[in-house]
């Protein structure tokens, strides 16, 4: 792989997962039929911005957490855990995050109370999808060292996600973007066989389902997205999860959604963010983990250009810095 290329695929996973949380962001929590219709049409609409709306092109904690993750990469020269925690800490206590999840955000505040980041990510029976939305920059920097992959994933989401299935879960999408990355042919069963074996000795019930998930693959979105839903779904994550319609924020549920978005249509980045997006749910989430992966496989020139030229961070961060950010990564990885 050529180093241009690489660099195209390290700006395709930022900027394909900006533009998925920003426009899953819009509908988040909606239910099934108003995400479908969304999903039908798909662009920003250029209205103002309530309580209840967000700005045109904003994106959420799940793509700032992984910028955080690769600033601190770029600026650290390589992965640094108790950096990336400095700055999980920095971002709660200074106001910027947008949209935090609550498990996240009892995390950072163990983080400004001082204690170890080994030590401050919530305990089971809680796992929601945290640690895993931020993960995908983790396959990008070790692509070819699936050793540090899994270290570094694990790693990273610890620090506020102390359920091992939320490690499996950030492991996973690391892993889906090391493979991705790889130029070669995609064959779904073999992809996601692989990721069931860079897992199972993380958490072996997360392997299982990744292998079930070979066989749902082929189902049309509806019936795949009822199977997805129950996956791994025990007497806590149905109380906690049961006013919500669609993909939950349950790590199982969500980030095998997300592969089956990305499996059904690997070269297609729209299609992919349509079918992440259709489901209903944590739809910013999932299109998030899911437009990282594509944008990971297919380079920066899949992800349309009409919605990258609109992502913002309140103002900052947008398509230039993202870009620029992620073609620094790309330069100290060549380096490590």
């Amino acid at each position: 792989m050529s180093d241009k290329t690489g660099e195209e695929k390290f700006r395709g996973c930022l900027i394909g997962q900006a533009v998925g949380d920003a426009l899953g962001f819009v509908v988040e929590g909606r239910p099934p039929e108003v995400c479908r219709e969304y999903a039908r049409l798909m662009f920003f609409r250029d209205e103002a911005a309530s309580e209840e709306r967000p700005p045109v092109g904003q994106y959420s904690d799940d793509t700032q957490l992984a910028r955080e993750l690769m600033q601190s990469y770029a600026e650290r020269g390589g992965f640094d855990a108790g950096d990336y925690a400095r700055r999980i800490r920095d971002i709660f206590a200074e106001g910027r995050i947008v949209g935090n999840g609550s498990v996240t955000e009892a995390a950072a505040r163990r983080l400004a109370s001082g204690m170890s980041w080994r030590e401050t990510g919530t305990p089971p029976p809680a796992a929601s999808n945290g640690s895993a939305m931020r993960a995908a920059p983790v396959g990008l920097f070790f692509h070819d060292d699936p050793e540090s992959l899994l270290s570094a994933a694990t790693e990273q989401g610890i620090i506020t996600h102390a359920d091992p299935r939320c490690s499996a879960g950030a492991v996973t999408v690391a892993g889906a973007v090391a493979a991705v990355f790889r130029s070669g042919p995609l064959e779904p069963a073999a992809f996601l066989d692989d990721l069931a074996g860079l897992v199972r000795n993380v958490e072996p019930g997360f392997a299982a389902a990744l292998k079930r998930l070979a066989g749902w693959t082929p189902l049309p979105p509806g019936e795949a997205a009822i199977r997805i839903r129950s996956e791994g779904v025990g007497a806590y994550e149905a109380a906690r999860y049961r006013r919500w319609r669609g993909i939950t924020p349950f790590v199982v549920s969500s980030v095998l959604w997300s592969l089956y978005a990305f499996l059904k249509s690997p070269d297609s980045y729209r299609q992919t963010i349509r079918t992440a997006i259709a489901a209903g749910g944590d739809v910013d989430t999932t299109a998030a983990m899911a437009g990282a992966i594509s944008g990971a496989r297919l380079g920066l020139r899949a992800v349309p250009g009409e919605l990258a030229s609109r992502l913002t961070d309140r103002g900052t961060w947008g398509f230039r810095e993202l870009s620029e950010l992620a073609a620094e990564c790309h330069a100290v990885s060549l380096r490590g």
